[in-house]
């Protein structure tokens, strides 16, 4: 890769200089990543839910087994998109507050993303889907680098309609409004949902892309699996009879079946259930459980059926083979709220209710909660917004016909959503630069893993930083220091990742040195990546959404 920084100004190139740029060979990146899903409920990684499409997606390419998100939504995007930490692209928590310093709340001047870098060298740059990297104009995708937009800039509370907050743009122009109810999805005759209209879109952008005859990044962000559970009936029917076991036994067959597809180790003890007992449980709290469980699978698999579409139209337009199809989540699946440990209660913005849902102010629709959501995560500990692994690791699938040296491979490298635009850079051809629009940039923090897609091995880093709520971590080789309290130092855990990645036996005891080194590195880090000094949260300013 060519680490040589030039200084570039960052308008969008003519489509003249992008075509007369292109270089042929290079491949067309597609991006897709899902919303609050778990780490193991994909087939390819000893879920139980029929992912077909994602499933031969991993027969034919590989399978990254260590690779991390930043353990929440918006500091996942910013950091995807940058190749930065969170904090340092301005997004250390989420996007309605600004608390300063790493804690900005929108993409910052200080970083490029992806698609502005691969402009510099022909790429048609495309996103739809849901944003959340900042609500200002100056961070939304438009203004970043994409060359076309339709999606959401904010979160997405509902699959059936559009609501306050979560209007739909193209190219910085609201298109579809609060309260309006779209008449179709993929044509007149069908519903609107989210996942078929997102995948819809993006097949317009690509065919755009196509039609121009230049190679494409194509972010695909999907809002599914997250709450609210709403889902096509005919594909929630299929899962009606799937969870009469509970989650305490799903569990336990995921890890099971993990441990059988060389997955995780042998070794690798499964953690204690916190969840009371399926058996304690009355026959309607399981049956409601069961149901959240069941709707959740659907959006699963419709998302999968959707993702089997578009490497099907990509096989159709002839550029499956030179596509690089990247898949993964941005966090570990979530157990909010964690108050009620079986997910928010029905009725307030579900397909079922509208008029309910219109009177309600809270706005919040039902999720699956705490004990499924553990399930999800199978076999690590925690779940989303927590830096253990439960709440930080992701599946991540990397397909590529064309250079996929050994399809169906299993990768054990450590990786980090950092290494993205590492990755994109090195596919691509481009250059990173020293400024944006005359400020000075900040180096990307990844490390590439194209040789690995190749076959070949690539560096590792030498450490991997983690902070978000309060939560801390750092991986450094085989060892990982995790806190969920990071203020207090006797909070600190270590672990030996080779031989007890589920965090079962805290060696904080025995390695004292070890523990007190990574202490040290992991605060050097913090503050290097603007995570501390800790935002005062009492003078936070509210940031607008604009529109």
């Amino acid at each position: 890769m060519n680490n040589y920084l030039i200084t570039i100004s960052f308008g969008l190139p003519s489509l003249l200089s992008c075509t007369n740029n292109m270089n042929n060979d290079r491949p067309n990146i597609l991006l897709i990543m899902a919303d609050d899903m778990g780490y193991s409920d994909i087939g390819c990684y000893g879920g139980e839910i029929n992912t077909p499409n994602l499933d031969q997606l991993a027969s034919e390419g590989i399978r990254f087994t260590q690779f991390y998100n930043t353990a929440r939504s918006c500091p996942t995007r910013a950091c995807l998109m940058t190749g930065l930490y969170p904090h340092e692209a301005g997004v250390g928590h989420m996007t309605g507050s600004n608390m300063g310093h790493g804690y900005f709340g929108s993409l910052n001047d200080s970083c490029v993303t992806i698609a502005e870098v691969l402009n510099t060298v022909g790429y048609y740059t495309g996103m739809v889907g849901k944003w959340h990297a900042g609500n200002i104009r100056n961070s939304w995708p438009e203004n970043r680098g994409f060359h076309y937009f339709w999606g959401i800039h904010n979160y997405i509370d509902s699959y059936f309609k559009v609501l306050n907050n979560c209007e739909v743009f193209e190219n910085g122009k609201m298109v579809i409004g609060e309260d309006d109810y779209p008449a179709s999805g993929a044509s007149p005759d069908t519903e609107w949902y989210t996942t078929d209209v997102f995948t819809n879109k993006t097949i317009e952008s690509i065919d755009k892309a196509i039609a121009e005859g230049r190679p494409f990044f194509q972010y695909l962000a999907f809002n599914s699996p997250h709450w609210p559970l709403e889902a096509h009936d005919d594909v929630i029917d299929k899962y009606l009879e799937s969870y009469k076991g509970g989650y305490e036994l799903l569990r336990k067959q995921k890890y099971e079946r993990m441990k059988e597809m060389g997955l995780i180790s042998k070794e690798w003890k499964l953690p204690d259930n916190i969840m009371p007992g399926w058996d304690s449980l009355s026959d309607s709290i399981k049956l409601d459980t069961e149901f959240r469980r069941t709707i959740y699978a659907a959006q699963v698999e419709i998302m999968d059926k959707n993702i089997g579409r578009l490497a099907e139209h990509l096989k159709r337009k002839g550029v499956l083979d030179n596509t690089v199809i990247l898949f993964l989540s941005d966090n570990g699946c979530s157990a909010e709220p964690e108050e009620q440990i079986f997910g928010y209660q029905w009725g307030k913005n579900t397909r079922w209710n509208y008029d309910e849902w219109r009177r309600n102010s809270a706005r919040r629709g039902a999720s699956q909660g705490m004990a499924w959501a553990i399930a999800s995560n199978s076999p690590y500990k925690l779940y989303k917004k927590f830096t253990h692994e439960g709440g930080i690791s992701t599946p991540l699938i990397v397909h590529w016909p064309k250079a996929v040296k050994n399809p169906g491979s299993i990768d054990t490298k450590p990786g980090h959503i950092i290494d993205i635009m590492a990755t994109c850079i090195e596919l691509s051809g481009a250059e990173y630069p020293e400024k944006r629009n005359n400020v000075p940039v900040k180096k990307f923090r990844g490390i590439s893993f194209a040789n690995n897609i190749k076959g070949e091995k690539s560096a590792e880093h030498e450490a991997v930083f983690w902070e978000h709520e309060g939560h801390g971590a750092l991986r450094m080789g085989k060892w990982k220091l995790v806190s969920i309290n990071p203020r207090e130092e006797n909070e600190w855990e270590l672990y030996d990742m080779e031989n007890d990645r589920t965090e079962m036996n805290d060696l904080s005891a025995i390695y004292p040195e070890k523990r007190r080194e990574m202490i040290e590195e992991w605060t050097r880090l913090a503050y290097d990546t603007k995570a501390l000094p800790w935002p005062d949260s009492n003078n936070a300013k509210v940031i607008p959404i604009d529109k």
